[in-house]
């Protein structure tokens, strides 16, 4: 219901939650019917973006990419770009004191697959965002023992099966195992890392002005355009939203700046917006800087902004209503949430009808 476009829904009724399988057949579906795919240029790594001539000025993008099966440098020319490198690629794992003398394997969750290699084992599961809880929930059916450590101010709601146990952060690794905050400790045959991603963009060089401080892309207006260079775009950075929802939006939003459809705000419009939301985010909510893409509960907010701001057709408000929904199922009930059916009524309601 919600993970679909404005113009291109996922077909099919009486399934909420889809497989992965089904999903990526919808973004082929979605290419092929629009054309994208014959218009793209596959297996060219992009090497180096840099802008040529001075923001102030008529400038262009200067793309050098390397042409994989043929092992020739390419470099292009375009008065647009557009970010979409995702921001699931790179882990972050954290380090703790004693990880180098720690004898088990430690993997983060970017490599999880399968749950039938836990077969036995006794896991530590570090993160309870949605990764490590639905992860922590998938190897129980065959591990011997999970551990999900956390510091969630309050501990999910949700029914764990009963060789699923929760411990606050560790403090640090011993030869066989983890001491946790609260000086309890236990081995482990192996540690998983459900603790996020890095935002990184290898290919932007310097002259691009973007940086990246405690996953806090800067500076961006409105999460999505490069204030030192108007013309790159980012689309899909803000988490915890309607993802193929939002980055439509998000796009329809650079093209209507670009293309003149509105005027380009100037500099220091687009700076004094960020500082204000920032403020709000970090000053008066407490938020840290890695949260400064999250969204959440603010996610109806920021879509109708973005709409009022480009005079674009805002997303409809069941979309966020839906979404909190599940994500508030998910939390609630991880064993049963996904056998749920929604069913949108309007523009402002849905029901569920199973």
């Amino acid at each position: 219901e919600i993970m679909g476009y404005p113009d291109f829904p996922i077909p099919g009724e009486g399934v909420s939650y889809i497989p992965a399988a089904e999903m990526l057949a919808f973004l082929k579906s979605y290419a092929k019917s629009f054309g994208v795919t014959s218009v793209i240029n596959f297996n060219h790594h992009v090497l180096r973006v840099r802008p040529v001539g001075q923001p102030t000025e008529k400038y262009t993008w200067e793309v050098m990419v390397k042409d994989l099966p043929n092992e020739t440098l390419n470099t292009l020319h375009f008065d647009f770009i557009f970010v979409c490198n995702g921001h699931y690629h790179t882990p972050y794992s954290p380090r703790y004191p004693g990880q180098d003398s720690y004898r088990g394997v430690i993997t983060h969750s970017h490599d999880y697959r399968r749950p039938e290699p836990y077969k036995g084992k006794a896991v530590l599961v570090i993160g309870a965002g949605p990764s490590g809880m639905d992860i922590a929930y998938d190897i129980s059916k065959h591990a011997e023992r999970v551990t999900l450590s956390h510091h969630l101010p309050e501990t999910p709601k949700t029914i764990f099966p009963d060789n699923v146990t929760q411990r606050p952060d560790p403090v640090n690794f011993t030869v066989d195992g983890v001491v946790f905050k609260d000086g309890s400790r236990a081995t482990f045959d192996e540690v998983l890392y459900c603790t996020g991603y890095r935002y990184t963009f290898p290919f932007l060089s310097v002259d691009c002005g973007i940086t990246v401080e405690e996953n806090f892309v800067q500076p961006l207006y409105k999460h999505c355009v490069n204030i030192n260079y108007p013309t790159m775009g980012f689309a899909g950075l803000p988490f915890y939203v309607c993802a193929c929802q939002m980055i439509d939006l998000q796009v329809r939003f650079c093209v209507k700046l670009w293309t003149g459809g509105v005027p380009m705000p100037s500099r220091k419009e687009m700076i004094d917006d960020t500082q204000r939301e920032m403020e709000e985010r970090f000053q008066k909510r407490g938020y840290k800087k890695r949260h400064a893409h999250m969204m959440g509960p603010d996610q109806g907010k920021y879509y109708a902004d973005l709409a009022a701001s480009a005079g674009l057709v805002p997303l409809k408000p069941v979309i966020t209503k839906l979404h909190n929904e599940s994500s508030q199922k998910f939390l609630d009930d991880l064993t049963n949430f996904r056998n749920e059916v929604y069913k949108i009524l309007d523009d402002e309601t849905f029901i569920q009808v199973k």
